[in-house]
């Protein structure tokens, strides 16, 4: 945990979140900021950087977040329709909170990935 990480502190009950899923390893609330009827994050409840540090330091807990971005997604009926996960990497990939957390977003259709 480091103590400037908005999730570390959410992570230690210090600033709330709407939970929607946990597990020991994992971390589950609604983005503040939805960007679809169904927007939830995803963390590992241990600080790592983003999702490719995570994947070269702990590929075990990189398969616990995408169980639980799965559970996640079942648990708010997204399944039958889709759905996507987007994990950010980096300033140019649109990282805004240098934590590693997977977007769980739909409940509509969602478009294109990108406009380009």
């Amino acid at each position: 945990m480091t103590d400037d990480c908005l999730f570390c502190r959410i992570v230690a009950g210090e600033i709330p979140a709407t939970m929607v899923h946990e597990t020991d390893d994992t971390l589950a609330f609604r983005d503040i900021d939805p960007k679809a009827p169904v927007h939830v994050l995803v963390i590992p409840k241990a600080h790592h950087r983003d999702v490719a540090a995570l994947a070269f330091a702990d590929p075990g807990l990189t398969g616990k977040v995408m169980a639980a971005c799965a559970a996640v997604a079942e648990q708010e009926g997204l399944t039958g329709d889709g759905y996507r996960i987007i994990f950010n990497v980096g300033a140019h990939g649109g990282q805004e909170v240098f934590h590693v957390h997977g977007h769980v977003l739909g409940g509509q259709p969602l478009g294109r990935m990108l406009s380009v």
